[in-house]
């Protein structure tokens, strides 16, 4: 069997292929290098742990194209090939190098499911033609790749019709038609979407009930069906916007046998070796199904399944594709039992979409059949209406109000869920709403208890509440603060309440065989049904650390990435490490990265508990990003431990008003502005300063409704939609210069800091959606300032630990923008580029480690340019304008590295066309800024030709709007600032580029300092 594998990533987060596919593939480098193994992985997202230096041997953060891994295979010479852990990218890649021969050119082996096997499962002929001889049943339907065939067939079977194009991920380019209009522009999209110009459409059997069986089969023909999962919504929700429970539950025995034994069936003709991702359709009235699709690769719904029933799914799949048979492999979480025996579960789990919609207010938030939730929270817990109540908590957004419910539910979208509460409680039954929805009765019927227990305890106060009330709220999940909503009291008062009936939370195993083996896991869920079954761990010193949650924007797999290091640096100096966070896609709920895992919503009561139950000795807020900052003061308000600065130090940095004056005194020039409590306190405020301004809500991240306001009418719109929650507000002065970032570690007196980040576009577009490049290129002088500003303002607050902090270079004058007290989306990027580990160093600072000599570990051979750019979902979104502002839009980012900025910006830009080779492939709104070639088609004929692929308008127009919004309909790349195109064209002066590896040895991984 080969030594040398190589591993192909999934590349950038986008709406659909998220952090699941960093969980992926983490878990299959180190399950390769678990076999000796030598990794080389490819993988362009500088966010991920997958691309440190602990997962693979060597790492590539070069362009996912068949030109750029031909380069590194003719390099690096791996005799093995792994793509089924990258999502539809790393799948898409391995066809592609098959049907151009570069595999049999180089004698690489592709590991695990053939491309004879991927084709027959992504090509939508192929597939329907499988399906055929099997007998197992399709919607009717048809493959076409052209508009008019499309049209052909929607006159023949009617409305409503769905498209899916062939090779596409979370639905890209799909949807549903109501009519021939609609039919023809998602045609359009989808054929451009597909990598093979083919789509499906069949018609439509929304209102049916989705299930997914998540199967493992080996090369033997072993297989077995790891997780069933139920859609709350019916057919017609893409199932990464749809609440997902599992196991199912309205199922019959003879319904799930009958699914389950089709999927086994689909896989197994597939020839399938590792997992798969089955979806039905089962219609509510009788026990037809159809069969919607597969995907024969691990999936967004792997992940899922892993962590609900604990089975290592990409692991296994790995291992499998090793060539090893799933009955040999041992369970890791049992110690006793096979990767054949069959997950059971003790427990019900709850999946909840997370979209972005907070964010953008003007999106249509109708759902659909293409994906559009950024990500998602799971819940475990005894019961179902538990579970539900836990995900919801786990969001980490507030209950939105509801207004004209019923529209929600006649159209689904993000906010149906809760529409249906407010519903239950306006006296609407579950019989109606089913009526409207198709959602089971059996799903209402438990929505129903949560609302028949809200009205029971709101007729009650803290002194007549009974404690089996109580108890029942806790069992059916509601928190101390919701149940004192309820009864008019403080959360405090519940939880005194609570402790003296001693009703804490119990603590549950996850251990894949539903407590009938003795398990070996540290995988721990809390639930208020049942007894303890888990004693707190055996240590000297314990640390508790606070993940991110969610992926969303602003908040990515970057802040895991930080955590997961977070702790393997605290293992590393000996303490014994507790994680908590609620996300089903990364790599810190993965049982084996932390020594005990949480799986629960991160509030403060949830962590009480924990520190309280395991005797924590220090809990890390610095790593997950804005999460653990904004339930800082209430933890130090409930005397628990905190590590690095105290609560009171974070408010003077995120404070505005208290920060500048801070400023001021050490006499480190700032922007102008200040905190307002209230729309009369703004509007004053305003008129001390000058227009443009930037207002935006306090203790937010990824410029989450920040707006930049012109005028006082402008700002008076912009406050208009604001309630009491939104406060307090910042202002601030909008200044026109270079934006410029430092990430630092600090010991309360010193700061080390590996090098300065430089903007590409001007200020006034938010960082996460900049280009940037690392080490920047400005002035010496300039850089002084910044280290010297950095330095004072670490020293006068006394600050430990990781810290970023944004400025604005105007001339030879330096202004501080904003500081974040912990660690920033950037902290990978600098990390990995200067190969120095910033949380490591931070967690010995913190961790109370002895004394560093900082400027021992300064010198550093940056040999190389890095340049980061961001990615944007707008395929997911496209009714959305992509015109950058302040507010972060992005949903990833990628980097690419080169001996000169033209070299990396090259590698950036290398997906697109050249337009002095081909003038049609670029159309210019202002061609008077630029002297390169353009079309001289107009507009409406441009978007629609196949050589459409570049288009710059950087306007503020009505007009120019609506040309990017659909420009990006088409698929094309959209460039809305001059300096960003600029950059493109700096990209074309390079002719040629050869892959890089990220620096850092292969035994040492990236240094501590």
């Amino acid at each position: 069997m080969s030594k040398k594998v190589l591993v192909i990533g999934s590349g950038p987060i986008v709406i659909g292929q998220a952090a699941e596919f960093d969980y992926s593939g983490t878990q299959g480098c180190l399950a390769l290098r678990e076999e000796g193994y030598e990794v080389i992985l490819v993988n362009n997202n500088p966010a991920t742990i997958m691309t440190d230096y602990t997962i693979a041997d060597v790492v590539y953060s070069e362009p996912l194209t068949v030109e750029s891994l031909t380069s590194i295979i003719k390099k690096e010479k791996p005799d093995a090939l792994l793509a089924g852990l990258g999502g539809q990218t790393a799948l898409n890649l391995a066809v592609e190098l098959e049907k151009a021969e570069v595999l049999k050119t180089y004698g690489v082996e592709l590991l695990g499911t053939s491309v004879k096997s991927i084709q027959q499962g992504e090509d939508r002929e192929l597939f329907r033609e499988l399906m055929d001889r099997l007998g197992q049943p399709v919607p009717e339907s048809e493959v076409i790749s052209t508009v008019k065939e499309a049209l052909e067939f929607a006159e023949h079977v009617g409305y409503p019709i769905i498209s899916r194009p062939a090779y596409t991920l979370g639905g890209r380019g799909g949807g549903i038609a109501e009519s021939e209009s609609e039919l023809k522009e998602l045609i359009q999209n989808g054929l451009k979407a597909s990598p093979i110009k083919q789509v499906i459409i069949e018609k439509s059997i929304a209102g049916f009930k989705e299930i997914e069986y998540e199967i493992m089969r080996d090369a033997n023909g072993t297989c077995i069906s790891v997780c069933n999962m139920e859609n709350f919504d019916p057919v017609g929700v893409h199932t990464g916007d749809s609440i997902v429970v599992a196991p199912s539950q309205t199922l019959t025995d003879k319904e799930y046998q009958m699914l389950r034994t089709a999927s086994l069936e689909i896989v197994s003709a597939l020839e399938v070796i590792g997992g798969c991702n089955v979806q039905l359709a089962l219609d509510p009235y009788s026990n037809r199904y159809y069969v919607i699709e597969v995907n024969p690769r691990v999936s967004r719904s792997s992940a899922l399944a892993s962590k609900a029933t604990g089975y290592p799914i990409a692991k296994m799949a790995t291992k499998v594709a090793l060539g090893y048979p799933l009955d040999a492999l041992e369970n890791p979480l049992t110690g006793h039992t096979y990767a054949s025996f069959e997950p059971a579960l003790d427990y019900v789990v709850v999946k909840f979409p997370r979209w972005p919609f907070d964010k953008f207010s003007e999106a249509n938030r109708k759902l659909g059949t293409t994906m559009r939730a950024t990500g998602e929270v799971m819940a475990i817990d005894r019961t179902l209406e538990g579970a539900f109540q836990k995900a919801v908590q786990s969001l980490d957004t507030q209950p939105p109000a509801i207004s004209h419910a019923e529209e929600h539910l006649t159209k689904p979208t993000d906010l149906r869920y809760f529409a249906i509460l407010s519903e239950l409680r306006a006296g609407k039954t579950i019989e109606e709403i089913h009526k409207v929805t198709g959602i089971d009765m059996f799903f209402l019927d438990v929505l129903m208890n949560l609302i028949n227990l809200e009205k029971t305890i709101s007729k009650y106060s803290l002194t007549t509440l009974p404690v089996e009330v109580l108890k029942q709220a806790k069992v059916y999940g509601f928190s101390d603060s919701t149940i004192a909503s309820l009864i008019g009291e403080s959360g405090a008062e519940v939880k005194n309440l609570r402790k003296t009936y001693h009703l804490d939370p119990r603590y549950k195993m996850v251990d894949t065989c539903a407590a009938e083996f003795e398990a070996a896991t540290n995988y721990v869920y809390s639930t208020y049904a049942g007894e303890n079954e888990i004693e707190p761990l055996e240590a000297t010193k314990k640390a508790l650390i606070i993940g991110s949650g969610p992926i969303r924007i602003g908040q990515g797999v970057e802040f895991d990435y930080s955590a997961v290091k977070a702790i393997e640096s605290l293992q590393e100096l000996g303490w014994t490490t507790v994680m908590v966070n609620n996300n089903p896609e990364t790599v810190s709920t993965d049982y084996e990265t932390a020594d005990r895992l949480y799986f629960e919503p991160i509030t403060k009561e949830v962590i009480a508990s924990i520190v309280e139950h395991e005797n924590i000795d220090l809990v890390f807020t610095q790593f997950g990003g804005q999460t653990g900052i904004n339930i800082a003061e209430e933890l130090a308000a409930d005397h628990i431990p905190l590590a690095g600065v105290s609560a009171d130090t974070l408010a003077d940095l995120e404070d505005r008003d208290r920060f500048y004056t801070a400023l001021n005194h050490l006499d480190i020039p700032h922007v102008q502005g200040s905190t307002c409590y209230s729309k009369e306190e703004a509007l004053r405020a305003a008129h001390e300063y000058k227009y443009p301004l930037l207002c935006r809500p306090s203790y937010v991240i990824g410029g989450q409704g920040m707006v930049k306001v012109n005028n006082d009418s402008e700002l008076e719109n912009a406050l208009q939609g604001t309630d009491a929650r939104h406060y307090p507000i910042v202002l601030d002065e909008f200044m026109i210069g270079k934006e410029v970032e430092v990430d630092l570690v600090a010991d309360g007196q010193h700061a080390f800091i590996p090098e300065i980040m430089e903007h590409i576009e001007p200020a006034g577009v938010h960082s996460g959606d900049s280009m940037a490049i690392y080490p920047a290129t400005i002035p010496e002088e300039i850089k002084e300032m910044v280290y010297q500003y950095s330095e004072q303002i670490v020293k006068h607050f006394h600050y430990k630990g990781i810290m970023n902090i944004q400025f604005l270079w105007q001339g030879d004058e330096v202004f501080v923008l904003e500081v974040n007290p912990r660690a920033s989306r950037t902290v990978p990027i600098i990390s990995k580029v200067s190969n120095r580990s910033l949380v490591d160093l931070a967690i010995k600072v913190l961790a109370g480690e002895p004394a560093f000599d900082f400027k021992a570990f300064s010198s550093m051979d940056l040999s190389y340019v890095a340049v980061k750019y961001p990615l944007f979902s707008s395929h997911a979104l496209p009714e959305l304008d992509h015109k950058l502002g302040a507010n972060m839009k992005s949903t990833g980012e990628g980097m690419a590295i080169g001996r000169t900025v033209e070299e990396a910006l090259a590698k950036v830009f290398s997906h697109l066309p050249n337009p002095y080779q081909n003038k049609d492939s670029c159309f210019l709104d202002e061609k008077a800024v630029f002297d390169i070639p353009t079309s001289t088609l107009s507009f409406e004929d441009w978007i629609q030709s196949n050589e459409a692929a570049v288009y710059y308008n950087d306007q503020d127009t009505e007009e120019a709007k609506e040309r990017r919004i659909q420009a990006l309909k088409y698929g094309i790349t959209v460039f809305s600032e001059k300096s960003t195109f600029e950059a493109y064209l700096k990209a074309l002066t390079c002719e040629r580029f050869e892959p890089i590896p990220l620096p850092g040895k292969k035994t040492e991984g990236v240094q501590a300092g």
